[in-house]
């Protein structure tokens, strides 16, 4: 927490009238009840051995489809004003599964508290891939599904989840689900998901749907040095992890040489539809990322295996605190990452809701986390005052869940859950949240 010289508290700044605060989760980490669905993409997955590190499943993760209003009370206890939650497609082709949405998406207007799903967060049915072009033409049919069901309570839409990562670590590194190590063969899926996007997007427009955004993931990328080795595969990351997604969404083209690369009979059309106009634009922010020259040995980076035969490689960002999960805790990122979006995208950039941001520690009394958070709410508090259009702010994540390929060995919750009784504990975390939102902020 940011202290003055004297070591007193120095309050946080006041915030925009209207801002919205909230948390977040997805249906994957936290519902559990497979029973009660069909299998995505990570169910197979984890059934694997040695794909998740800890051996675990998401069977059951926080039991929330049988426990959503014990966590529903915890959301309205917490004063937020809205919650991201993700709507599960394998859940959705099943029996009854648009019901439990139905019941949560009440018990939430009920308490108050804004309900936001993500359409697509990385729960691909089973029989499905992004790797074919007809996977965007189903996820249109399941978004107007879903809309056709909630759209009457439901306001604020959210696309996708990060396509960045799922490309990434679930096709071309194979860390992730589906577990496909296609390295740059994986463009399709991006290209597919994008497309999906814009796909939803109409979809949603066409049942009247006026708030509408993507969760896309971003950071800064420092090159590792000035020779020209490092600035050339630094901006060549900054391609593939930024640019890449964000440009056929805000500008309508990709960057330069990368559209011919990708599977399309008409990519104009497929831009087309992939730069339709956003009323928000969604970012998730945990860290810059420093990239280098390649250094012919494959590396373990944040748990991700980096070969060697990539374009780049991810180094070690010195002498900065970091998380249990060993990523660098650096509030600065997301201004600068914020300014530097404003300043290359201009008018094209609609404003901006951060729809994840948050950190691994253990413990209940978690100070670190209150630290991490209290630095990035000053740091984007920062980015606002520089001129950003920012309205929204979600913590990740209301619930310790199954963190993927780390199982449950990595805690991100505002909330404690004993994976065992499924209690649920507040951790400090939790009251200093509670606290930002009730009490108005210092001018």
């Amino acid at each position: 927490m940011a202290t003055d010289a004297r070591g007193a508290a120095v309050p946080l700044p006041r915030f925009p009238d209207g801002f919205l605060w909230g948390v977040s989760t997805s249906a994957h980490q936290i519902e559990g009840a497979a029973d009660t669905r069909a299998p995505s993409v990570w169910d197979v997955f984890t059934a694997e051995p040695g794909r998740i590190k800890d051996g675990s499943t998401a069977a059951v993760a926080c039991d929330h489809v049988r426990r959503y209003e014990e966590d529903v009370a915890l959301l309205a206890d917490l004063g937020v004003g809205a919650y991201r939650f993700s709507i599960s497609w394998p859940r959705v082709n099943s029996p009854g599964g648009l019901d439990f949405y139905d019941r949560l998406v009440d018990a939430l207007l009920a308490a108050g508290v804004r309900p936001v799903p993500t359409l697509f967060h990385w729960d691909l049915p089973a029989d499905l891939t992004w790797l074919d072009r007809d996977t965007a033409t189903r996820f249109a049919d399941h978004v107007t599904a879903v809309a056709a069901r909630l759209g009457d309570r439901v306001t604020k839409w959210i696309t996708l989840n990060e396509p960045a990562e799922h490309t990434l670590l679930g096709h071309a590194l194979g860390t992730h689900a589906p577990g496909s190590r296609l390295l740059f063969d994986a463009l399709p899926a991006a290209h597919h998901q994008l497309l999906g996007h814009g796909l939803a997007v109409q979809a949603l427009r066409a049942t009247g749907a006026d708030d509408i955004g993507i969760a896309n993931s971003h950071g800064p990328t420092w090159p590792a040095s000035q020779e020209p080795a490092d600035l050339e595969a630094a901006a060549f990351y900054d391609l593939l992890l930024n640019r890449l997604f964000a440009e056929p969404v805000l500008l309508g083209a990709y960057p330069e040489g990368l559209g011919d690369l990708m599977p399309s009979p008409d990519i104009e059309a497929d831009l087309k539809l992939i730069g339709a106009p956003l009323d928000w634009y969604g970012v998730n922010y945990y860290a810059p990322t420093l990239v280098g020259a390649p250094q012919g040995t494959e590396i373990d980076f944040g748990g991700v295996r980096m070969p060697a035969e990539l374009p780049f490689s991810v180094r070690e960002i010195e002498g900065v605190p970091t998380t249990d999960f060993g990523w660098p805790v650096i509030p600065a990122g997301l201004t600068e990452l914020l300014t530097t979006f404003a300043s290359r995208y201009g008018d094209r950039l609609p404003p901006i809701v951060i729809t994840e941001n948050g950190c691994s520690y253990p413990g209940l009394d978690d100070q670190d986390r209150i630290t991490y958070l209290d630095g990035h709410v000053r740091a984007l508090h920062d980015a606002i005052t520089a001129g950003v259009d920012v309205r929204g702010y979600f913590v990740w994540s209301l619930l310790d869940n199954f963190e993927w390929a780390e199982g449950f060995a990595r805690r991100f919750g505002l909330v404690h859950v004993d994976f065992t009784t499924q209690r649920r504990t507040p951790k400090a975390s939790y009251a200093w949240y509670r606290d930002l939102l009730t009490r108005p902020p210092a001018e």
